[in-house]
């Protein structure tokens, strides 16, 4: 990630996200903004019609790993948890739907990437909901507790975080401070987020589709850097103080989200996987 311009990868998701709200039915992931946020180029989410079966599995895990964030925020809030923490927000909208009148939003992103979505959204008429504060982190020179306190974030309450799209763009030890700092916070929230499965653990076709896409994210200036091996990655996290973890990949959130379709939207392959764990 080049810290002196926006994410180029955050559009592209955006763009995946927009497409599900046009070309899918019926819905995994309703989201009304997808497309007014991203603006001009919502003619772009359309094409993703033609993206056939590759496209469209990475379509239907960027609206499956959004949904199931935010089903585990759902349960947090039933839980008391009254924080929840975007990290890596790129263009997401879901402060726009908060459902929750004293849930405190934060998203956490890159200064320049930040900047670009304040403008993008003065640009398409969307205007900052109060429940929203942008925390901008130069982790080149702040750590994200640094970011988070400065946003008024209560370290003393518990919170839960949402990290999708980003743990394989880090270094093990930028996922380890984060997952660390997190896991410090107290009982009663978590965070969901997705990561890259080890190349060694992984399929002859697996292999070939992340390859393929590890050099597509290069071009853009924005290497894989961090893969996992589930089970290990598990151990990590309860070593860390986590409990009641999940890991789920392409069977399980199949079952759970893309069963009984008839449009052939689903996921394939296991080249990413979605874990939840609560502190």
């Amino acid at each position: 990630m080049n810290e002196g311009r926006p994410s180029r990868t955050a559009q592209r998701v955006a763009v995946r996200r927009a497409a599900h709200q046009l070309t899918d039915r019926p819905l995994v992931f309703e989201d009304p903004f997808a497309l007014q946020i991203i603006g001009p180029d919502a003619a772009a989410a359309t094409s993703a019609k033609a993206d056939g079966k590759i496209g469209s599995s990475f379509r239907a895990f960027m609206a499956v790993r959004s949904r199931y964030a935010e089903d585990e925020l759902a349960a947090a809030v039933v839980r008391g948890v009254r924080q929840y923490v975007v990290l890596g927000a790129g263009l997401d909208t879901f402060a726009w739907r908060n459902p929750c009148p004293d849930l405190r939003v934060y998203e956490v992103d890159f200064p320049a990437t930040q900047h670009w979505k304040r403008q993008r959204l003065a640009n398409v008429g969307m205007e900052k909901p109060q429940s929203l504060t942008f925390a901008p982190v130069d982790f080149e020179s702040q750590t994200l507790a640094d970011g988070l306190l400065a946003a008024g974030f209560r370290p003393n309450e518990p919170a839960y975080f949402s990290w999708l799209g980003v743990t394989m763009y880090l270094t093990r030890e930028a996922f380890e401070a984060t997952i660390g700092f997190i896991g410090a916070l107290p009982s009663g929230g978590g965070v969901t987020f997705d990561y890259a499965v080890e190349r060694s653990e992984l399929g002859v076709f697996e292999k070939l589709a992340l390859d393929h896409l590890g050099r597509k994210v290069a071009a853009l200036g924005e290497p894989f850097q961090l893969f996992f091996r589930p089970a290990e990655l598990a151990e990590t996290l309860r070593t860390l103080g986590f409990r009641d973890i999940e890991d789920m990949g392409a069977d399980e959130l199949n079952a759970r989200y893309l069963s009984n379709r008839t449009d052939g939207l689903r996921l394939r392959g296991g080249i990413g996987r979605l874990m939840r764990a609560r502190n």
